[in-house]
C-alpha cells in the first residue's frame, strides 16, 4: 500500500462534495466560542470529539447544526474556509466546489452578507496565495419549507457571480426533490448549476434519484450510491454522463462500510463516480484519507484512482480551458507514475 499511498498523496485532486460547516474542527469550535463569548457544553476538545458517535443521518445533523452556532462574524466564516483551503492545499487539492448552508445561519440571525463575504474572501486568498481555485455551492435545507428556500435563492441573487450552483441537503426523510421543483427551476433560470443530495440508504432514496433525473433535471447527484439498486437509474445516469459525488468515510457512519464495492461497480459501469470528504471534521477524514481508505478496501490501483480524479475534473463546473489545464496536469502526473497509470491517460486520448 505504500506505493499507492504515495501516489494518492501526490495526485492533483478535485473535491466536489465538502460542506464548509462540516470542516469545523473541535479545536476551532472552542476558539470561535471564546472569541464570541460563548460557552460550549463540553469540558474540552476530547470530550467534544467523543460526542461524535453518529449512527444515522439525524444523529449527525443534530451535532452538525449545534456546532455551527459558534459561527457569528464574517471573520469566523473567513477563518473556517481558510482552514479548510489550507488543509486541502496540503493534500494537493487543485480545485474544490464547496457547499455552504446559508439558512442554517440566517435562521440564527446571521446575515447572508456576513456568511458569503467571509467565505468569498477566503476563496480569493486561496487562489492568490495557494493557487487553489474554489467555488461556492449554496445548499437549501430540505427539512425547511420550500418557500424559505425560494426566499434564500432570491436573497442570493445580488451575489450570484460568487455562487456557481445550488444544492439540496439535510434530512431527506419526507422531503423529496419534487417539493423544491419551483425553486430549482428558478435557480436554473438565474444561471446556477443544479445538484441534490440523495443520501445513502434513505427511505424512498431510489424514487428521489428518479425525481432528480425526471423532475429536476440535475447536472449531477451528491452521494447517489443507491442508483445501483435500479438498473434503469444507473443506466440513465451513465447515459447522461452525470457525476456522482461519493463520500466513503461518511458512508461508513450510515451503512457500516465504505461503500467500496459500490464505488468499484460504478467505475465498471462507466459511471462518473468521484471521491470526496463530505463533513471531514465530524467523520475523521479529508479527501486524501477517503481515497486511501476506499482504495485499500476495494483493491483499487493507480488506474482507478486516476479515473476517479479524471471524473471529478470532467464533471466540475469549470470553463473548458480551465478544466483542460487541470486534466493536462493530471495526465502528466499519470504518465510520470509509470505504465500502470499511463493506460488511463492513453485511453482518454482516443
Amino acid at each position: 500500500m505504500t506505493g499507492l499511498a504515495e501516489f494518492i498523496a501526490g495526485i492533483p485532486k478535485c473535491e466536489l462534495h465538502v460542506h464548509i460547516e462540516g470542516t469545523l474542527e473541535p479545536e476551532m469550535k472552542f476558539d470561535f466560542a471564546e472569541r464570541n463569548d460563548l460557552v460550549l457544553p463540553y469540558a474540552d476538545v476530547a470530550q467534544l470529539r467523543a460526542a461524535y458517535a453518529f449512527h444515522d443521518l439525524p444523529s449527525f445533523l443534530k451535532a452538525y447544526y449545534e456546532g455551527m452556532e459558534v459561527l457569528l462574524t464574517e471573520q469566523d466564516f473567513y477563518d473556517l474556509a481558510w482552514a479548510y483551503l489550507a488543509r486541502a492545499h496540503a493534500q494537493n487539492v487543485r480545485y474544490a466546489e464547496i457547499f455552504f448552508d446559508p439558512q442554517a445561519h440566517t435562521s440564527r440571525g446571521v446575515s447572508f452578507d456576513t456568511v458569503i463575504r467571509g467565505l468569498r474572501r477566503a476563496l480569493m486568498d486561496a487562489y492568490r496565495l495557494l493557487d487553489l481555485r474554489a467555488q461556492l455551492i449554496m445548499c437549501f435545507l430540505r427539512d425547511l419549507p420550500a418557500g424559505y428556500a425560494m426566499a434564500t435563492l432570491l436573497e442570493s441573487l445580488p451575489y450570484k457571480e460568487w455562487i456557481v450552483g445550488v444544492g439540496l441537503d439535510s434530512d431527506e426523510h419526507g422531503n423529496p426533490p419534487s417539493a423544491f421543483a419551483a425553486v430549482f427551476e428558478r435557480a436554473r433560470a438565474e444561471g446556477y448549476f443544479l445538484t441534490m443530495h440523495c443520501d445513502v440508504d434513505q427511505v424512498n432514496t431510489t424514487e428521489h434519484i428518479r425525481q432528480c433525473l425526471a423532475v429536476i433535471g440535475v447536472d449531477r447527484i451528491d452521494h447517489g450510491v443507491n442508483a445501483l439498486d435500479d438498473p434503469a437509474l444507473h443506466t440513465e445516469i451513465a447515459r447522461r454522463g452525470l457525476g456522482l459525488t461519493v463520500c466513503p468515510i461518511s458512508n461508513r457512519h450510515v451503512r457500516g462500510d465504505l461503500g467500496h464495492d459500490a464505488l468499484r461497480r460504478m467505475l465498471e459501469l462507466g459511471m462518473r463516480a468521484t471521491v470526496n470528504s463530505d463533513d471531514p471534521a465530524y467523520f475523521g477524514g479529508y479527501v486524501t484519507e477517503n481515497l486511501l481508505a476506499v482504495s485499500e478496501a476495494a483493491g483499487l490501483g493507480e488506474w482507478e484512482v486516476l479515473q476517479l480524479e479524471r471524473n471529478a475534473f470532467e464533471i466540475a463546473w469549470l470553463p473548458a480551458g480551465v478544466r483542460d489545464h487541470y486534466l493536462a496536469e493530471l495526465g502528466a502526473y499519470g504518465e510520470a507514475g509509470g505504465t500502470q497509470s499511463q493506460g488511463v491517460v492513453e485511453h482518454h486520448r482516443i
